[in-house]
């Protein structure tokens, strides 16, 4: 089992994936990427699939699990994300995966054999984990549960920013649509569907920087951490 777990859920583009970085890289935990992983193995389906998205094939995903590893390494200050021993860090962001992402993480197999994974990744550590269902099917048991929300068109900008750092070209309504889709999509799906945690804090960081983001939610983690008796690394 994980020794300590942060877990920080949120619709995409609401900052979750930023202050968890920058929380676990402040206080020495282990930063678990879910939503890089449910990428990483959308883009595997992609690149096996003849009928390139149009429909899901479901005996195909249920042969790529048994052959897939999707693995979360730290090397240096960074967590890479490796599909069969290939660092595919860059290659999930592209639109082509964000487009379909949300399809293949909607499938209940794909879900299960992800979250025993994630669950093994965390294993003997502290971890701050995010993505949509961690404080509610991952590690329900976790001692912090955060939820993050911001207005759409912010998220939008931030997604763009981060598209563009990484040298990814996207139109700004084609990324807003994307948002929204996903909004409903994962809200929407029968197998854990995005929602906030009985007992989660929730933190709007429409009009909060990234290091107005990352303060708050240590702070909140640190408080924890005293309470639970849990030295900090």
């Amino acid at each position: 089992m994980a020794r300590f777990v942060v877990a920080i859920d949120g619709g995409a583009g609401s900052g979750k994936s930023t202050t968890a970085k920058g929380v676990a890289k402040r206080l020495n935990f282990f930063y678990i990427d879910t939503g890089a992983m449910y990428r990483a193995f959308t883009l595997k389906y992609l690149r096996n699939d003849f009928a390139k998205g149009k429909r899901i094939d479901h005996e195909l995903i249920r042969k790529l699990l048994a052959e897939t590893t999707v693995d979360l390494r730290r090397e240096n200050s960074d967590v890479k994300v490796y599909l069969d021993s290939e660092d595919v860090s860059l290659a999930i962001r592209t639109p082509e995966v964000s487009d379909f992402v949300s399809q293949i993480s909607a499938i209940s197999e794909v879900r299960e054999w992800m979250v025993a994974r994630q669950r093994e990744v965390a294993e003997g550590k502290n971890v701050v984990c995010e993505g949509r269902d961690i404080g509610t099917v991952v590690f329900p048991d976790a001692q912090v549960k955060i939820f993050m929300e911001a207005d759409v068109k912010v998220r939008a900008a931030r997604r763009l920013k981060e598209l563009g750092e990484k040298e990814i070209d996207a139109a700004e309504q084609d990324v807003m649509e994307n948002i929204k889709f996903r909004d409903r999509f994962d809200s929407e799906r029968e197998h854990s569907p995005l929602r906030k945690a009985e007992n989660s804090i929730v933190v709007d960081t429409t009009n909060l920087t990234i290091e107005e983001e990352i303060e708050k939610v240590k702070a909140i983690v640190v408080e924890r951490l005293a309470i639970s008796g849990t030295e900090k690394p």
